[in-house]
């Protein structure tokens, strides 16, 4: 059983020093509550925008250093964003960091939020990331990723017990929030993990709802619309129980999906 931590927390706009300080408090803060893991929102050090950011960094520079600094001085493994810096434009990425301090994973958001034009000032991702925990397998996704449920079908079938979601989810569709992340859960029969930003932003307004949803898609852990540190344990001998009861892995028939849609539909078919 690992227990994480998803710090929902409202950032200063395009304030990265405020911000790393206030992450500071909250790593140290969970490590005292006996997290090995804590991940923070979308972008935390400076804001979630769909723009052309104000700067970006390689994994050497400034963000990911103080996070890694706070990762080694506090023991504990963090999740954290920073806009990473891509030909022709930045990547949206998170960084996976360890109890040392070392850089175990990082993952560029793969479905970039076309609707507010997040596609045209970034690089999508093309790859996963995965990383371990006191023996339990996380991956990550980032925001507008929750809706893409191939993504996390992937994941569960390599051995990820736990979906890290990281995101600047806005109070309009809070209720697609909560639905997308247990169905992603109960779908996959894993744990999936939301850590959403709350407070408002020029971009939006956010109403937090971090939540964990277990493998049978129930809410093992919540938090309200304010700032909160929210906790929950992933345990692998649960996962292993649910799957064992009711094998969807197991019954699924891969082998024929594919086969069925170019058999019955056309590229043309819409409803």
């Amino acid at each position: 059983m690992v227990r994480i931590c998803s710090a929902q927390v409202a950032g200063v706009w395009q304030n990265p020093g405020r911000n790393l300080e206030r992450a500071e408090a909250c790593v140290m803060e969970a490590g005292l509550a006996g997290a090995s893991l804590i991940s923070f929102p979308e972008q935390f050090a400076g804001g979630w925008s769909p723009l052309a950011p104000p700067r970006a960094e390689d994994i050497r520079g400034g963000t990911v250093a103080a996070f890694r600094k706070m990762a080694e001085e506090h023991g504990i493994a963090i999740l954290a964003g920073f806009i990473e810096k891509h030909h022709p434009m930045p990547r949206n990425t998170a960084v996976a960091i360890d109890s040392s301090g070392e850089v175990v994973a990082t993952y560029a958001k793969m479905h970039l939020f076309s609707p507010a034009g997040e596609d045209r000032h970034y690089t999508p991702g093309d790859d996963l990331a995965a990383f371990t925990v006191g023996g339990v397998k996380f991956g990550i996704a980032l925001c507008y990723d929750l809706r893409f449920s191939p993504l996390f079908r992937i994941y569960a079938l390599h051995g990820v017990c736990c979906v890290l979601v990281p995101a600047a989810w806005p109070c309009s569709r809070r209720d697609h929030w909560e639905i997308l992340i247990r169905a992603r859960a109960l779908d996959n029969q894993m744990y999936v993990s939301g850590i959403n930003a709350t407070g408002t932003t020029p971009v939006d307004t956010y109403c937090g709802n971090s939540l964990t949803a277990d493998p049978e898609g129930g809410v093992c852990a919540g938090g309200g619309s304010g700032e909160c540190m929210c906790y929950s344990e992933i345990e692998r001998s649960r996962l292993r129980e649910i799957r064992s009861r009711i094998p969807v892995g197991k019954d699924r028939r891969s082998e024929i999906y594919s086969r069925l849609s170019r058999r019955y539909f056309s590229e043309e078919d819409s409803c």
